[in-house]
Protein backbone atom coordinates (compact mmCIF):
# COMPACT_ATOMS: atom_id res chain seq x y z
CA UNK A 1 0.00 0.00 0.00
CA UNK A 2 3.00 2.34 -0.21
CA UNK A 3 1.74 3.74 -3.51
CA UNK A 4 -1.30 5.12 -1.69
CA UNK A 5 0.62 6.44 1.32
CA UNK A 6 1.59 10.07 1.77
CA UNK A 7 4.85 10.51 -0.18
CA UNK A 8 6.79 12.09 2.70
CA UNK A 9 6.47 8.83 4.66
CA UNK A 10 8.73 7.02 2.18
CA UNK A 11 11.83 8.90 3.30
CA UNK A 12 10.88 9.10 6.97
CA UNK A 13 13.29 7.25 9.27
CA UNK A 14 11.55 6.15 12.47
CA UNK A 15 12.86 7.42 15.80
CA UNK A 16 15.26 4.96 17.39
CA UNK A 17 14.59 4.71 21.14
CA UNK A 18 17.00 3.29 23.70
CA UNK A 19 17.11 -0.50 23.87
CA UNK A 20 14.55 -1.79 26.43
CA UNK A 21 15.86 -3.52 29.54
CA UNK A 22 13.55 -6.47 28.97
CA UNK A 23 14.91 -7.10 25.46
CA UNK A 24 18.52 -7.27 26.62
CA UNK A 25 17.59 -9.40 29.64
CA UNK A 26 15.98 -11.98 27.34
CA UNK A 27 18.95 -11.94 24.98
CA UNK A 28 21.47 -12.48 27.79
CA UNK A 29 19.32 -14.81 29.87
CA UNK A 30 19.39 -12.43 32.82
CA UNK A 31 16.76 -10.98 35.12
CA UNK A 32 15.77 -7.40 34.23
CA UNK A 33 17.13 -6.26 37.58
CA UNK A 34 20.62 -7.35 36.49
CA UNK A 35 20.63 -4.93 33.55
CA UNK A 36 21.88 -1.35 33.92
CA UNK A 37 20.23 1.07 31.53
CA UNK A 38 21.99 4.40 31.03
CA UNK A 39 20.59 5.10 27.59
CA UNK A 40 17.49 7.29 27.73
CA UNK A 41 18.25 10.09 30.21
CA UNK A 42 15.79 8.66 32.72
CA UNK A 43 15.62 9.54 36.40
CA UNK A 44 17.45 6.76 38.31
CA UNK A 45 15.46 7.54 41.47
CA UNK A 46 12.12 6.89 39.82
CA UNK A 47 9.01 8.91 40.71
CA UNK A 48 8.69 10.67 44.04
CA UNK A 49 6.85 8.92 46.90
CA UNK A 50 4.11 11.54 46.64
CA UNK A 51 3.65 10.92 42.91
CA UNK A 52 3.71 7.17 43.41
CA UNK A 53 0.94 7.32 46.03
CA UNK A 54 -1.17 9.67 43.93
CA UNK A 55 -0.92 7.31 40.97
CA UNK A 56 -1.88 4.31 43.11
CA UNK A 57 -4.90 6.17 44.44
CA UNK A 58 -5.98 7.11 40.91
CA UNK A 59 -5.93 3.49 39.70
CA UNK A 60 -9.25 2.98 41.44
CA UNK A 61 -10.70 5.46 38.95
CA UNK A 62 -9.14 3.81 35.90
CA UNK A 63 -12.57 2.95 34.50
CA UNK A 64 -13.39 6.67 34.14
CA UNK A 65 -12.06 8.89 31.38
CA UNK A 66 -9.53 11.45 32.58
CA UNK A 67 -10.12 15.18 32.82
CA UNK A 68 -9.75 16.01 29.14
CA UNK A 69 -8.79 19.59 29.88
CA UNK A 70 -6.26 18.70 32.59
CA UNK A 71 -7.70 21.44 34.78
CA UNK A 72 -5.83 20.86 38.05
CA UNK A 73 -2.45 20.11 36.49
CA UNK A 74 -2.66 23.07 34.11
CA UNK A 75 -3.75 25.28 36.98
CA UNK A 76 -0.78 24.16 39.09
CA UNK A 77 1.71 24.70 36.26
CA UNK A 78 0.28 28.13 35.52
CA UNK A 79 0.34 29.16 39.18
CA UNK A 80 3.92 27.97 39.64
CA UNK A 81 5.11 29.96 36.62
CA UNK A 82 3.00 33.07 37.07
CA UNK A 83 0.94 32.39 33.95
CA UNK A 84 -2.71 31.73 33.17
CA UNK A 85 -4.22 28.31 32.48
CA UNK A 86 -4.84 29.64 28.99
CA UNK A 87 -1.05 29.65 28.50
CA UNK A 88 -0.69 25.90 29.21
CA UNK A 89 -1.37 22.80 27.12
CA UNK A 90 -0.72 19.20 28.18
CA UNK A 91 0.80 16.57 25.94
CA UNK A 92 1.40 12.85 25.88
CA UNK A 93 4.99 13.76 26.61
CA UNK A 94 6.27 17.08 25.29
CA UNK A 95 6.92 15.22 22.01
CA UNK A 96 3.21 15.31 21.30
CA UNK A 97 3.21 19.09 21.44
CA UNK A 98 5.86 19.09 18.70
CA UNK A 99 3.31 17.13 16.67
CA UNK A 100 0.60 19.68 17.53
CA UNK A 101 2.87 22.39 16.14
CA UNK A 102 3.15 20.45 12.90
CA UNK A 103 -0.60 19.92 12.59
CA UNK A 104 -1.28 23.55 13.37
CA UNK A 105 1.37 25.42 11.41
CA UNK A 106 3.27 23.30 8.86
CA UNK A 107 2.41 22.82 5.19
CA UNK A 108 4.38 20.93 2.51
CA UNK A 109 7.25 23.12 1.35
CA UNK A 110 7.56 25.07 4.59
CA UNK A 111 10.96 25.16 6.32
CA UNK A 112 11.96 24.23 9.86
CA UNK A 113 15.37 25.36 11.16
CA UNK A 114 17.25 23.14 13.63
CA UNK A 115 20.77 22.75 14.95
CA UNK A 116 22.62 19.92 13.21
CA UNK A 117 23.02 17.76 16.32
CA UNK A 118 19.67 18.32 18.00
CA UNK A 119 16.78 16.11 19.07
CA UNK A 120 15.75 13.85 16.19
CA UNK A 121 12.01 14.33 16.69
CA UNK A 122 12.14 17.90 15.33
CA UNK A 123 13.23 16.53 11.96
CA UNK A 124 10.82 13.61 12.04
CA UNK A 125 7.83 15.82 12.70
CA UNK A 126 8.85 18.36 10.06
CA UNK A 127 9.23 15.57 7.49
CA UNK A 128 5.92 14.03 8.54
CA UNK A 129 4.16 17.22 7.50
CA UNK A 130 6.15 17.62 4.29
CA UNK A 131 8.31 20.49 5.53
CA UNK A 132 11.96 20.94 4.62
CA UNK A 133 14.48 20.61 7.45
CA UNK A 134 17.28 23.18 7.41
CA UNK A 135 20.25 21.89 9.43
CA UNK A 136 22.54 24.60 10.81
CA UNK A 137 26.10 23.59 11.81
CA UNK A 138 26.69 23.71 15.56
CA UNK A 139 30.36 24.44 16.41
CA UNK A 140 31.45 22.57 19.54
CA UNK A 141 28.00 20.92 19.45
CA UNK A 142 26.35 24.14 20.65
CA UNK A 143 23.46 25.73 18.76
CA UNK A 144 24.71 28.64 16.66
CA UNK A 145 21.88 31.15 17.07
CA UNK A 146 23.45 33.60 14.63
CA UNK A 147 23.72 30.82 12.07
CA UNK A 148 20.12 29.80 12.69
CA UNK A 149 19.03 33.40 12.26
CA UNK A 150 20.88 33.58 8.95
CA UNK A 151 19.15 30.36 7.80
CA UNK A 152 15.67 31.86 8.12
CA UNK A 153 13.93 32.50 4.80
CA UNK A 154 10.41 33.63 3.86
CA UNK A 155 9.42 29.94 3.95
CA UNK A 156 10.62 29.38 7.53
CA UNK A 157 7.74 28.58 9.88
CA UNK A 158 9.52 27.20 12.97
CA UNK A 159 12.92 27.29 14.66
CA UNK A 160 13.69 24.68 17.33
CA UNK A 161 16.20 25.43 20.09
CA UNK A 162 16.78 22.69 22.67
CA UNK A 163 18.27 24.16 25.83
CA UNK A 164 20.09 22.19 27.18
CA UNK A 165 20.44 20.29 23.94
CA UNK A 166 19.91 16.56 23.55
CA UNK A 167 22.12 14.64 22.72
CA UNK A 168 25.06 17.00 23.31
CA UNK A 169 24.25 18.48 26.73
CA UNK A 170 25.31 21.97 25.63
CA UNK A 171 23.28 25.14 26.07
CA UNK A 172 22.89 28.71 24.91
CA UNK A 173 22.75 31.53 27.44
CA UNK A 174 20.55 34.53 28.06
CA UNK A 175 22.62 37.11 26.18
CA UNK A 176 22.67 35.03 22.99
CA UNK A 177 18.97 34.21 23.29
CA UNK A 178 18.03 37.85 23.76
CA UNK A 179 20.13 38.91 20.76
CA UNK A 180 18.50 36.19 18.65
CA UNK A 181 14.97 37.11 19.75
CA UNK A 182 15.62 40.76 19.00
CA UNK A 183 16.27 39.88 15.35
CA UNK A 184 14.07 36.88 14.55
CA UNK A 185 11.13 37.80 12.28
CA UNK A 186 7.86 38.11 14.18
CA UNK A 187 6.05 35.57 11.98
CA UNK A 188 8.57 32.79 12.71
CA UNK A 189 7.63 30.56 15.63
CA UNK A 190 10.55 29.91 18.00
CA UNK A 191 10.23 26.69 20.01
CA UNK A 192 12.42 26.41 23.10
CA UNK A 193 12.62 22.77 24.20
CA UNK A 194 13.46 22.82 27.92
CA UNK A 195 13.11 19.13 28.78
CA UNK A 196 16.21 19.41 31.01
CA UNK A 197 15.42 22.87 32.38
CA UNK A 198 15.18 21.77 36.01
CA UNK A 199 18.77 20.51 36.02
CA UNK A 200 20.15 24.02 35.46
CA UNK A 201 21.44 26.12 38.34
CA UNK A 202 20.81 29.39 36.50
CA UNK A 203 18.40 28.71 33.64
CA UNK A 204 17.75 31.36 30.99
CA UNK A 205 14.37 33.08 31.12
CA UNK A 206 12.51 32.48 27.86
CA UNK A 207 9.05 32.70 29.43
CA UNK A 208 9.50 36.47 29.28
CA UNK A 209 8.77 36.16 25.56
CA UNK A 210 5.51 34.31 26.24
CA UNK A 211 4.50 37.02 28.72
CA UNK A 212 5.19 39.76 26.18
CA UNK A 213 3.15 38.05 23.47
CA UNK A 214 5.94 36.81 21.22
CA UNK A 215 5.51 33.93 18.78
CA UNK A 216 7.22 31.50 21.17
CA UNK A 217 6.41 28.03 22.52
CA UNK A 218 8.26 26.57 25.51
CA UNK A 219 8.26 22.78 25.96
CA UNK A 220 8.80 21.09 29.31
CA UNK A 221 8.29 17.58 30.65
CA UNK A 222 7.68 15.54 33.77
CA UNK A 223 9.70 12.64 32.31
CA UNK A 224 13.13 13.77 33.54
CA UNK A 225 13.16 15.64 36.85
CA UNK A 226 10.06 13.82 38.12
CA UNK A 227 10.87 10.37 36.76
CA UNK A 228 7.52 9.88 34.98
CA UNK A 229 8.86 8.93 31.53
CA UNK A 230 6.72 5.77 31.38
CA UNK A 231 3.52 7.80 31.76
CA UNK A 232 4.21 10.27 28.91
CA UNK A 233 3.23 13.61 30.37
CA UNK A 234 4.59 16.99 29.35
CA UNK A 235 3.37 20.51 28.69
CA UNK A 236 3.74 23.51 26.44
CA UNK A 237 3.67 27.20 27.34
CA UNK A 238 2.71 29.96 24.93
CA UNK A 239 0.36 32.89 24.44
CA UNK A 240 -3.33 32.14 24.91
CA UNK A 241 -3.86 32.56 21.16
CA UNK A 242 -1.21 29.97 20.25
CA UNK A 243 -2.47 27.53 22.89
CA UNK A 244 -6.01 27.93 21.53
CA UNK A 245 -4.75 26.89 18.10
CA UNK A 246 -2.78 23.93 19.48
CA UNK A 247 -5.79 22.72 21.47
CA UNK A 248 -7.58 22.22 18.14
CA UNK A 249 -4.85 19.73 17.13
CA UNK A 250 -5.11 17.75 20.38
CA UNK A 251 -6.95 14.45 20.66
CA UNK A 252 -9.51 14.22 23.50
CA UNK A 253 -8.06 12.70 26.68
CA UNK A 254 -4.49 12.78 25.34
CA UNK A 255 -3.06 13.10 28.87
CA UNK A 256 -4.14 10.12 30.96
CA UNK A 257 -5.50 10.60 34.46
CA UNK A 258 -2.87 8.54 36.26
CA UNK A 259 -0.14 10.62 34.64
CA UNK A 260 -1.91 13.86 35.55
CA UNK A 261 -2.24 12.75 39.18
CA UNK A 262 1.41 11.72 39.43
CA UNK A 263 2.67 14.92 37.84
CA UNK A 264 0.49 17.11 40.04
CA UNK A 265 1.64 15.43 43.25
CA UNK A 266 5.27 15.36 42.11
CA UNK A 267 5.29 19.11 41.52
CA UNK A 268 5.02 19.62 45.28
CA UNK A 269 7.74 17.14 46.21
CA UNK A 270 10.66 19.54 46.19
CA UNK A 271 12.82 17.17 48.25
CA UNK A 272 12.65 14.54 45.50
CA UNK A 273 13.54 17.05 42.81
CA UNK A 274 16.42 18.41 44.90
CA UNK A 275 17.74 14.89 45.42
CA UNK A 276 17.45 14.19 41.69
CA UNK A 277 19.51 17.29 40.98
CA UNK A 278 22.12 16.27 43.56
CA UNK A 279 22.43 12.75 42.16
CA UNK A 280 22.66 14.14 38.64
CA UNK A 281 25.34 16.69 39.51
CA UNK A 282 27.38 14.14 41.45
CA UNK A 283 27.14 11.50 38.72
CA UNK A 284 27.87 13.91 35.89
CA UNK A 285 30.94 15.26 37.68
CA UNK A 286 32.09 11.70 38.35
CA UNK A 287 31.75 10.73 34.70
CA UNK A 288 33.57 13.79 33.43
CA UNK A 289 36.42 13.40 35.93
CA UNK A 290 36.81 9.75 34.90
CA UNK A 291 36.80 10.63 31.20
CA UNK A 292 39.49 13.24 31.79
CA UNK A 293 41.58 10.69 33.67
CA UNK A 294 41.16 8.22 30.79
CA UNK A 295 42.01 10.95 28.26
CA UNK A 296 38.70 10.44 26.46
CA UNK A 297 37.07 13.30 24.59
CA UNK A 298 33.65 14.34 25.90
CA UNK A 299 31.29 17.30 25.68
CA UNK A 300 30.87 19.05 29.05
CA UNK A 301 27.20 18.69 29.90
CA UNK A 302 24.50 20.78 31.55
CA UNK A 303 22.00 17.92 31.56
CA UNK A 304 21.71 14.40 33.04
CA UNK A 305 23.89 12.70 30.42
CA UNK A 306 27.30 13.07 28.79
CA UNK A 307 28.30 12.64 25.14
CA UNK A 308 31.54 10.63 24.92
CA UNK A 309 33.82 9.90 21.94
CA UNK A 310 35.04 6.29 21.88
CA UNK A 311 36.23 5.72 18.31
CA UNK A 312 33.60 3.23 17.11
CA UNK A 313 30.38 4.01 18.93
CA UNK A 314 28.46 1.00 17.66
CA UNK A 315 31.26 -1.40 18.58
CA UNK A 316 31.54 -0.01 22.12
CA UNK A 317 27.74 0.05 22.46
CA UNK A 318 27.50 -3.63 21.52
CA UNK A 319 30.40 -4.59 23.79
CA UNK A 320 28.70 -2.87 26.70
CA UNK A 321 25.44 -4.68 25.89
CA UNK A 322 27.22 -8.01 26.31
CA UNK A 323 28.16 -6.84 29.80
CA UNK A 324 24.56 -5.98 30.67
CA UNK A 325 24.97 -2.22 30.21
CA UNK A 326 22.76 -0.19 27.86
CA UNK A 327 24.01 3.19 26.63
CA UNK A 328 23.09 5.03 23.44
CA UNK A 329 25.02 4.73 20.18
CA UNK A 330 24.99 8.01 18.27
CA UNK A 331 25.20 6.85 14.67
CA UNK A 332 21.62 7.94 13.97
CA UNK A 333 22.65 11.48 14.94
CA UNK A 334 25.55 11.48 12.49
CA UNK A 335 28.03 10.83 15.32
CA UNK A 336 29.27 7.26 14.72
CA UNK A 337 32.34 7.73 16.95
CA UNK A 338 30.28 8.73 19.98
CA UNK A 339 28.05 7.24 22.65
CA UNK A 340 25.76 9.02 25.08
CA UNK A 341 25.62 7.82 28.67
CA UNK A 342 22.93 8.87 31.13
CA UNK A 343 23.66 9.54 34.77
CA UNK A 344 22.43 6.71 36.99
CA UNK A 345 22.89 5.89 40.63
CA UNK A 346 26.51 6.06 41.74
CA UNK A 347 26.61 2.25 41.84
CA UNK A 348 25.47 2.16 38.20
CA UNK A 349 27.86 4.93 37.21
CA UNK A 350 30.80 3.06 38.71
CA UNK A 351 29.75 -0.15 36.95
CA UNK A 352 29.75 1.68 33.62
CA UNK A 353 33.18 3.20 34.21
CA UNK A 354 34.59 -0.20 35.24
CA UNK A 355 33.24 -1.76 32.04
CA UNK A 356 34.53 1.13 29.93
CA UNK A 357 38.00 0.82 31.45
CA UNK A 358 37.96 -2.89 30.70
CA UNK A 359 37.00 -2.23 27.08
CA UNK A 360 39.74 0.37 26.87
CA UNK A 361 42.29 -2.12 28.19
CA UNK A 362 41.11 -4.65 25.60
CA UNK A 363 41.52 -2.12 22.79
CA UNK A 364 37.80 -1.84 21.99
CA UNK A 365 37.98 1.90 22.57
CA UNK A 366 39.78 3.15 19.48
CA UNK A 367 42.17 5.65 20.99
CA UNK A 368 43.88 6.20 17.65
CA UNK A 369 40.73 7.89 16.38
CA UNK A 370 40.49 10.29 19.31
CA UNK A 371 41.56 13.91 19.32
CA UNK A 372 42.37 16.34 22.11
CA UNK A 373 40.17 16.23 25.18
CA UNK A 374 37.65 19.06 25.35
Amino acid sequence: MWKNANPQLRELVAYEPGKPVEDLARELGLAPGEIIKLASNENPLGPSPAARQAMIDTIDRAHFYPDGGGYYLREAVAEQLGLSMANVILGNGSNEIIEFLGHAYLQPGDEVVVAKHSFAVYRLMAQLFGAKVVDVPDPDFTADLDGMLAAITPRTKEVFIANPNNPTGTMVFQEDIDRFMAQVPEQVMVVFDEAYYEFLDEPPDVLQYVRTGRNVVVLRTFSKIQGLANLRIGYGLATAEIIEVLQKARQPFNANGIAQAGALAGMSDHAHMDETRRVTREGRNFFQAQFLEMNLEFVPSHANFVLLRVGDGKKVFEALLRRGLIVRAMGSYGLPEWIRVSVGTMLQNKAFIAALRQLDAEGTVDRGALVAVR
